[in-house]
């Protein structure tokens, strides 16, 4: 019973977190749309693209800052597996059925509202992903009448959700190879791998290699992020739901202290560098263009669709139950909110397309489907739940 209630403390204290991260998020947004179109949009535009040393300040910030938010989703992605809400196939079931509905009815829509223009099929798993932070923050406005099993279930659905963006990522937006890179890539890691297995709990060897790993990398071809994910794989961890003993597990420790800069700082900071575009000009033809209907309809229309359609064949073939105390509105209401991509959907747009015109089309469409989806699921939630007397 101990472990349990530390367990369900953890995991408030963990939606706590998210929701701040998000709504600190929504401002950083609107920050930047404001600088965008303001007297200091030059010099917005200006610092972004000044350089320090190899790299842009917004390269930096995509390449390098994210690399860590990357990092900490590896780490929450372990944890989820090993000693979470995925460690059993039964506990997987629902969320990875209803992750990849999620993703690929998306795409399907995106594809289709883009098939006749040449060139818009790259950005085809833009809307594929569900940023938690953003979700989160949206439900906790709601209090107590989303029940804390469709808060889990939303969580561990963006997870599974970050998991196929990863490998997207890797697979999808990898271009030239450069093999001995790579391969130096790979000894660090097999050298994080034997430190795992002789269990070596000092974090420090951990991060220098994995800052290594970061470093051989980028110089690979394959996006650097992706080195967060594999570092964060090497982590040791020690299984346990008590809070008390999670001093003791170097996964733990470690996702503990980076979870407040990458919330409050590193994902706040990657939402005003990327999501400012100008609407000087901007006119109902640019909104209606294919690729931010194409995004913005997948988001909205394609998210909704593959994750209550799957959930609901789950529970119809028994293969599952339905999230304890929620109603079927409530779940479709879940299903609108992870139309929210904001981060994960900007992060690929910008891997999709180098055309500073078509990046202004990607912010449309993420920023259009996400506060759509946000505005619609928040309001079905209202509606459906009702606050505990």
């Amino acid at each position: 019973m101990t472990g349990a209630r530390d367990n369900s403390s953890a995991v408030r204290l963990f939606l706590k977190s998210e929701a701040a991260g998000g709504i600190l998020l929504m401002g950083a947004a609107v920050a930047a749309m404001i600088a965008a179109n303001s007297p200091v949009a030059g010099l917005y535009t200006q610092v972004l693209q000044t350089y320090l040393g190899p790299l842009s300040v917004l390269h930096w910030v995509n390449d390098g800052l994210m690399a860590v938010f990357f990092f900490l989703v590896g780490l929450e992605i372990k944890r989820e597996f090993v000693a979470g809400h995925l460690a059993t196939w039964s506990d997987r079931i629902l969320p990875m059925f209803a992750a990849a509905g999620g993703m690929a009815v998306p795409a399907v829509v995106y594809l289709f509202v883009t098939r006749d223009t040449q060139g818009l099929g790259r950005g085809w798993a833009i809307p594929s992903a569900t940023d938690i932070a953003f979700a989160i923050g949206v439900v906790t406005l709601l209090g107590k009448r989303v029940p804390i099993s469709l808060k889990l279930f939303l969580t561990t659905v963006a997870i599974v959700d970050d998991m196929g963006a990863v490998a997207i990522i890797a697979l999808a937006y990898t271009d030239n190879i450069r093999g001995i890179a790579l391969l130096a890539a790979l000894l660090i890691m097999g050298v994080m791998f034997v430190l795992n297995r002789t269990k070596v709990t000092h974090l420090a060897p951990y991060l220098l290699l994995a800052l290594a790993l970061w470093g051989a990398i980028f110089m690979s071809g394959v996006h650097a992020t992706i080195a967060g994910v594999l570092a964060a794989c090497m982590i040791p961890i020690r299984n346990t739901v008590l809070e008390a003993q999670q001093s003791v597990s170097p996964l733990h420790r470690l996702e503990h202290a980076l979870h407040p800069w990458v919330a409050y700082a590193i994902v706040p900071l990657f939402g005003f560098a990327n999501a400012g575009v100008s609407l000087a000009g901007l006119g109902l033809e640019h909104v209606l263009a294919p690729l931010p209907l194409g995004i913005a309809l997948g988001l909205f229309l394609g998210k909704q669709v593959g994750i209550f359609s799957t959930v609901w064949i789950c529970v119809q073939l028994r293969l599952t139950q339905k999230p304890s105390g929620a109603t079927w509105a409530q779940v479709y209401g879940i299903a609108l909110l992870c139309g929210i991509g904001f981060t994960m959907s900007l992060f690929i747009g910008g891997l999709a397309f180098k055309d500073p015109l078509l990046l202004d089309e990607v912010k449309i469409g993420v920023l259009g489907g996400s506060v759509i989806s946000a505005v619609v699921g928040y309001s079905l939630l209202r509606l459906s739940g009702r606050e505990p007397e």
